[in-house]
């Protein structure tokens, strides 16, 4: 018997479009003789859908013509199961059962551990990163307050609500300028370099960070690397075991990764079939042109920073490196990366298909783990609160 995916994509969320191409490419290339895909298509106003026709890449180019044929559902938990549930009409109808969620989604109000959170309560087994790890990955800020605990090498920031903004802008440009010019700013729980601007002197700077406030209310602001490389390095395990992929160099023309170097690429914005690749389109040299040395010390860091915030199933960890002193920062880890970061693995002899099923088959091990420990008591104290206690309850609840 096939085991049941429920593929989970989509979302109110600015990587919307994103979380789409990395789905379609992973349902794709799930192993179709050992598992059943449900796709589960989550809408920018959050009606969950599903329907066989959510793994066609074209059916997004007319949204209205998919609410026509796909069912709104919501997920549930019964006696019998995990099951998805019509929400229309006066009973709820089962469509079809689920035995493990996979989340393959981008982005606020979906990686930064909403999801998760859900998936949670209702108690189903799902792929990757849990709360807490989606969380701590989403928030740059608390993130670089773990990462200077560890002594992981991070650059120089400063960090500001827009509320502090409002009330002494002033101060917030004097401590970018004792930061140091150029900077980078960025809204602080975004990704896929959405509301990121590059700023050399401080003519730009209100700009910038109206640009970054626009999506956050919460601001980052970082000294950039001068010099610069970028490298990313995927991770794949849980916290007791990390293995590490090949180190890729990503190449741009900008001063840092932008939004089209990363999914735009060859595709000319189209969400269109095979020129969909989302990361797989960004320009990059596998492995990276560094030393061997350098290599072998971000592939350490790149397990710490896994373990650190409690990660799992597959991430890519973002560095800067400037290659005047060979020194290298962590930028940000991506708890569920662009295309799943099939690409940084694939050379490493470990096929899609198989980098899939090896996050499947860790997300239930996990799980089958998880379900060993103790969560609830049997016991109910509330059995022993008699009529005598709530009678005295009653003068304090009115």
């Amino acid at each position: 018997m096939k085991i049941k995916v429920g593929v989970i994509f989509g979302g109110e969320t600015v990587e919307h479009e994103v979380s789409i191409i990395s789905a379609v490419q992973a349902m794709e290339n799930i192993d179709k003789e050992k598992y059943e895909i449900v796709p589960i298509y989550i809408s920018k106003d959050r009606i969950w859908y599903t329907g066989k026709m959510l793994m066609d890449i074209d059916v997004y180019q007319n949204f209205d013509d998919l609410k026509k044929y796909a069912k709104q559902v919501v997920l549930t938990k019964t006696k019998d199961g995990f099951y998805l549930q019509t929400t229309k009409g006066l009973f709820r109808k089962n469509i079809t059962d689920i035995d493990i969620a996979f989340p393959i989604v981008h982005g606020n109000n979906a990686e930064d551990g909403t999801i998760q959170g859900y998936l949670d309560s209702v108690g189903i087994p799902y792929v990757g990163s849990r709360v807490l790890g989606s969380a701590l990955g989403q928030d740059k800020v608390v993130m670089k307050q773990i990462f200077k605990d560890m002594n992981l090498p991070i650059v120089d920031y400063i960090w500001f609500f827009d509320s502090d903004y409002a009330f002494d802008s002033e101060k917030v440009f004097e401590d970018v300028k004792k930061l140091g010019y150029p900077v980078i700013v960025k809204p602080a729980t975004l990704g896929s370099s959405v509301g990121i601007t590059y700023v050399k002197d401080e003519n730009v700077l209100a700009n910038a960070i109206e640009e970054a406030m626009k999506y956050d209310v919460k601001v980052i602001v970082e000294h950039a690397v001068q010099n610069l490389i970028e490298v990313n390095c995927s991770v794949f395990g849980n916290y007791s075991h990390q293995e590490t992929s090949l180190i890729e160099e990503v190449t741009s023309d900008e001063e840092f990764l932008t939004y089209e170097d990363k999914y735009i690429g060859g595709s000319k914005g189209k969400l269109k079939g095979s020129h969909s690749k989302g990361m797989a389109s960004a320009s990059r040299i596998i492995p990276a042109r560094i030393s061997d040395d350098l290599t072998h010390d971000i592939k350490e860091t790149s397990k710490k920073v896994f373990r650190a915030l409690n990660l799992s199933g597959v991430c890519r960890i973002d560095y800067l490196i400037d290659k005047k002193t060979n020194k290298y920062y962590v930028n940000e880890p991506n708890t569920i990366p662009g295309s799943l970061s099939f690409y940084l693995w694939e050379p490493t002899g470990k096929k899609y298909t198989q980098l899939l099923d090896e996050m499947i088959t860790l997300a239930i091990k996990d799980y089958k783990n998880r379900s060993k420990k103790i969560y609830s008591f049997e016991s109910n104290i509330l059995a022993n609160y008699g009529v005598k206690g709530l009678k005295g309850m009653k003068g304090k609840l009115k």
